[in-house]
């Protein structure tokens, strides 16, 4: 286990990461702000869900979610279809123009960080990754409060499916 030092340190170096993300933020389209980008990414990775799994995914309540998939919706990234299974739910899946909307928010994003991080190797950026993707599964599986004893990383990423290599916008 690392010192504490390391790890106020470290949640120093994590609330400085807002900076880079509103860099990213600035990089999106006007019309597609980053909630909606979020929205975007995780029908994409995830395939057609409910909205109810989607503010799950997002974190968020279901009102900020509902304003994030209207905005979509209202743009045709997105369609709304009855649930078979639960005829007042809807199934929110991409359209064509969303997954264009998509790619366009990966190239707009891919292109911020090829331009920030010219002066970094290949290895320093896979090294990134690899530790990014590590601490997103510790929390993934432990949360804020901490983990059931003998968790291991290994198993929650079992548990939660191989996401390292998927694209997000933001």
């Amino acid at each position: 286990m690392a010192a504490r030092s390391s790890y106020e340190e470290l949640a120093r170096q994590l609330s400085a990461v807002g900076a880079v993300k509103r860099g990213l933020a600035r990089a999106l389209p006007p019309e597609c702000p980053a909630g909606s980008a979020a929205v975007l990414t995780l029908l994409d990775r995830h395939g057609e869900m409910r909205i109810s799994r989607l503010a799950e995914l997002l974190s968020v309540d279901m009102s900020v979610t509902s304003r994030h998939v209207a905005h979509v919706a209202d743009r045709g990234w997105i369609e709304r279809s009855e649930d078979p299974a639960d005829k007042r739910s809807r199934i929110l899946r991409l359209t064509p123009g969303g997954h264009e909307q998509l790619d366009e928010l990966t190239r707009r994003t891919t292109e911020v960080f090829a331009h920030n991080l010219e002066d970094w190797s290949d290895d320093d950026v896979g090294l990134l990754i690899a530790l990014l993707s590590r601490l997103r599964d510790s929390f993934a599986c432990r949360g804020s409060g901490g983990c059931a004893p003998g968790r291991h990383t290994g198993e929650c990423r079992t548990r939660l499916g191989d996401e390292a290599h998927t694209r997000t916008p933001v």
